[in-house]
């Protein structure tokens, strides 16, 4: 399989295998956008790509129902994006755009590279398997360029986030830029046995009694870490009883208070568990943080640019969508077209 850079907001889909897929009532040319069609074949081998990505249809037949199903799901989304993909080709054709030799061997180059198909052999032996030719591969390149760079003339690079739109998006966004207190603690566990009547109360006091020595053996200042590997029934004993960073608000509230009132280094007392008894050690605390607005200022300049652009996008390809000739030749086709549409449009309203 051949990895190719991406360079495509609406990516060419390349079949590697096949998937098998009964589309009887397509016709050889789907649909005209502009004087350039989109035909039965191209189409279908992006539905195939599109279900070769569920692997729940690995097995199934032609005349499944299952398989029927997932048609009809993905192909409304597919053929809009294969229309949009057409209008932004057109587009970049009217700026005058072209994928140059030296582009494409840069681009070829890398792609050799990504694939570790640096001899020429193996590079086209790479290309057969996938049933393409250098010439095919140049074309889906170009097809990709110019799509991409449409939109990055025409949409991208006309985007700008003012300082209003950025400290609105803070102020709205202030625990996306918050980070949580954390504690990092050592532990040792000791735990209480359970047999088939329970709990044995000699057996609890037992558990207790070594806990409570062993927090007087800490308390001396023996040291944590050696104890825990010594007799602690925790996994963390196999790293010295430590645990973490855990965030504060994951904590039990009474444990939460209880660890507020401690300092570095400190140790809780003998606490009782649902399995046994432990004990805790503060090693590390670090306190609730909020990046400020400059701090953050780049960060909110690329999602609320990112945002913007995402709408502004649509607001383009409807643009040249109403500049177009569409002239469909396959009315399910059709009205599959028109419900991605229409859903696409509820999105952008709401």
């Amino acid at each position: 399989m051949i990895n190719r850079p991406m360079v495509s907001a609406v990516p060419l889909l390349v079949v590697l295998a096949v998937l098998p897929v009964r589309t009887q009532i397509i016709e050889q040319v789907l649909v005209n956008v502009n004087g350039d069609i989109l035909t039965k074949t191209e189409f279908e081998q992006r539905q195939i790509a599109a279900l070769r990505t569920r692997p729940e249809l690995a097995d199934v037949t032609p005349e499944s129902l299952e398989l029927q199903k997932a048609i009809a799901e993905v192909t409304p989304q597919l053929i809009l994006e294969a229309v949009d993909e057409l209008l932004l080709i057109q587009r970049g054709r009217e700026l005058g755009l072209v994928l140059g030799d030296e582009q494409f061997a840069s681009i070829l180059e890398n792609i050799k590279k990504s694939n570790n198909l640096e001899d020429e052999t193996q590079f086209n032996a790479a290309l057969a398997q996938e049933g393409l030719t250098l010439d095919d591969l140049r074309r889906s390149l170009e097809r990709q360029m110019l799509a991409s760079e449409a939109q990055r003339r025409d949409v991208v690079e006309k985007i700008s986030v003012t300082e209003a739109e950025a400290r609105a998006y803070y102020e709205a966004n202030r625990s996306t830029f918050t980070s949580p207190s954390e504690v990092t603690l050592r532990e040792i566990f000791i735990e209480v046995p359970v047999g088939d009547q329970g709990v044995n109360v000699a057996e609890d006091t037992a558990a207790r009694a070594e806990a409570e020595e062993v927090r007087s053996r800490l308390a001396a200042g023996e040291p944590f870490p050696r104890l825990a590997a010594e007799v602690s029934d925790a996994p963390s004993k196999a790293n010295g009883g430590l645990i973490g960073p855990i965030r504060r608000d994951e904590l039990a509230e009474a444990l939460q208070a209880q660890l507020d009132g401690m300092n570095i280094g400190d140790l809780t007392g003998v606490i009782r568990t649902a399995r046994g008894y432990q004990i805790l050690k503060l090693e590390s605390r670090t306190e609730e943080a909020i990046r400020s607005f400059d701090e953050a200022r780049s960060d909110i300049s690329t999602r609320v640019g990112e945002s913007k652009m995402s709408a502004e996008r649509l607001k383009y390809l409807q643009r040249l969508r109403n500049l177009a000739t569409i002239t469909w030749r396959n009315d399910e086709l059709r009205r599959a077209y028109e419900q991605a549409l229409a859903a696409r449009q509820r999105t952008q309203v709401g």
